[in-house]
């Protein structure tokens, strides 16, 4: 028999869960309604640069990121710069002063770094697809090859013995691990980064055999991780295949970069890196590498870590329009400058980075935030793929405003098609 309705338990409504939100931009100070960037106020900044859209970098964000991984991490650990995070030559000369080494994937890159003064002795070229006249380049520079082929050796030992120079040799490592919970992987299982683990013994026999200054070896799991404990097993495996390996090496281990991975939030609901747990993990590898590898220095590389939240790009709203109930900011950029930020870059499923609004106008303090609306943030191209901020709590914003994307500071202004739809170039300024 059914029970009646009178009589049937009836479960109170499960509590709503808030919406995630992004974590707080606190790393710039506001000033009636103005963002600080490098200490001046966004308005005056874009009023100096000349023109939107433009890319702005802080110094003293990135002084002060470093800094903080020197206290916070052993000081036994060298620090390397990744520059493939952010290229542009004045912040790579920048952190050439601050940093112990720079990381290069280009002979444009060793350029630049050479150019900044960068000791060619702390500088380390990796990438997969190196050409014979970048193994050259990198020889003749003097500086650290991170070899990810045996196709490289030959071109080495010819190099070295033409130029009169040795040439430097770490093995980048293909590991039989991953870094779970990765943004993107690149370590473990098939991949066109490194040599595969269970191959590297025979390609360090052959280095031996053609007389290549071998140092040591480049391990890199996996980046943009946010879970601390997954970082330090990573290290902890990568550090125990090194010690494998180093068994086989021709010479003693000097260099063992133990990769970075290191992440920033971006996106609603996530947090910031905490590195306590890293730092207590590296201080025992530390130990331990005193007693197992004494000649050998510890490396972490990081790239986005150190620069990716001291940048902001900036975008002017050039029409406000309202297409059924829907409110479109439309700006002066997009995609074609901040690949990244439409979600086109690495993203599986499209997520928001932090933006907000500056008025072109003066704003009594507290007033930007009395009154959100919710609005799209697109740029001036023709497809549908050029959207910045999709449905977004955002200050209610007018023609001549501007839009800052926060996190910008990594893979934006080099890792997007500017010459897409042929539209004006950007601007990048260190501040």
């Amino acid at each position: 028999m059914s029970s009646s309705a009178t009589d049937s338990p009836i479960s109170p409504p499960a509590p709503s869960r808030p919406a995630p939100v992004h974590a707080p931009m606190t790393q710039f100070g506001r000033v009636e309604g103005d963002l600080l960037v490098g200490q001046q106020p966004l308005r005056r900044l874009a009023a100096r640069v000349g023109q939107t859209p433009f890319y702005a970098y802080d110094r003293d964000l990135l002084r002060a990121r470093v800094a903080q991984l020197r206290q916070t991490l052993p000081p036994e650990i060298k620090l390397h710069y990744a520059m493939k995070a952010n290229p542009m030559p004045a912040l790579v000369g920048l952190m050439a002063g601050l940093v112990d080494g720079i990381d290069v994937a280009s002979a444009g890159e060793l350029k630049v770094a050479l150019d900044a003064g960068a000791d060619p002795a702390e500088i380390s070229f990796a990438g997969p697809g190196k050409r014979d006249i970048e193994l050259n380049q990198a020889v003749a520079a003097g500086v650290l090859v991170n070899v990810e082929s045996a196709r490289e050796l030959p071109v080495l030992a010819a190099a070295s013995a033409r130029l009169g120079l040795p040439a430097r040799v770490a093995v980048r490592v293909n590991p039989d691990f991953e870094l779970k919970g990765s943004g993107m992987k690149m370590g473990g299982g098939p991949k066109q980064f490194g040599v595969d683990a269970e191959e590297v013994p025979a390609l360090l026999q052959e280095i031996g055999r053609l007389g290549l200054a071998f140092e040591g070896f480049h391990l890199f799991a996996g980046s943009q991780n946010l879970r601390a404990e997954s970082i330090c097993e990573a290290q902890q495996k990568s550090y125990e295949l090194a010690l494998r390996l180093a068994a086989h090496a021709p010479s003693p281990v000097k260099f063992l970069n133990l990769g970075g991975g290191f992440g920033i939030p971006y996106f609603p609901g996530e947090a910031a890196l905490d590195l306590g747990p890293i730092a207590a993990n590296l201080a025992t590898l530390v130990q331990r590498a005193a007693q197992d590898l004494p000649s050998a220095s510890l490396v972490i590389e990081l790239g986005r870590y150190f620069v990716g939240e001291a940048g902001v790009y900036v975008t002017r709203v050039v029409d406000r329009k309202v297409s059924r109930g829907q409110v479109y900011l439309v700006t002066d950029g997009g995609l074609n400058h901040h690949l990244s930020a439409s979600g086109n870059f690495g993203q599986v499923i499209r997520k928001n980075y932090p933006v907000t609004i500056v008025a072109d106008r003066a704003v009594a303090a507290g007033a930007e935030s009395a009154s959100l609306e919710l609005a799209s943030v697109v740029g001036p191209l023709c497809t549908p793929l050029d959207l910045l901020a999709d449905r977004m709590q955002l200050p209610p914003a007018e023609i001549g405003d501007l839009v800052v994307v926060f996190q910008s500071g990594a893979y934006g202004a080099s890792a997007s098609p500017a010459g897409f739809l042929s539209q004006p170039m950007f601007v990048e300024v260190l501040v």
